[in-house]
């Protein structure tokens, strides 16, 4: 089964890591991310664009609003994801456990779902 680690960091934590520090993690996590890519279990992982280079459109009651960065309001602010493939939700929250930036932020957990089912469920 899929599923997706979103990688949130707390931008306050993250300023304060020194320069070195930041780069040895990102060299770890990066190394980690090749050897699971070649073991077929990362599917795919990008790092995002700071949250204040998001735009968030919604439409309510027929308008269509634009708002610059993220909607939500929170001290933690999405930074990357990583798509894996797992046995067990357990096990993908192992993955989940094994990134660095778990010390600075979270990683969410989350079942990718079957869109394959949904386009059958839907007729499309």
């Amino acid at each position: 089964m899929q599923y997706l680690l979103l990688v949130y960091i707390d931008a306050e934590l993250m300023a304060g890591l020194p320069e070195a520090e930041f780069a040895c993690e990102m060299r770890d996590c990066l190394r980690h991310s090749d050897a699971q890519m070649a073991a077929g279990k990362l599917l795919g992982f990008q790092q995002l664009q700071p949250a204040a280079t998001a735009r968030t459109v919604r439409t309510r009651n027929g308008r269509t609003a634009v708002l610059d960065g993220p909607f939500a309001e929170t001290k933690e602010m999405l930074a990357g994801f990583n798509l894996v493939e797992a046995a067990s939700m357990e096990d993908a929250v192992r993955m989940a456990h094994e990134l660095p930036w778990i010390k600075h932020g979270s990683v969410e957990v989350r079942p990718v779902g079957d869109i394959a089912a949904m386009r059958a469920r839907v007729g499309a």
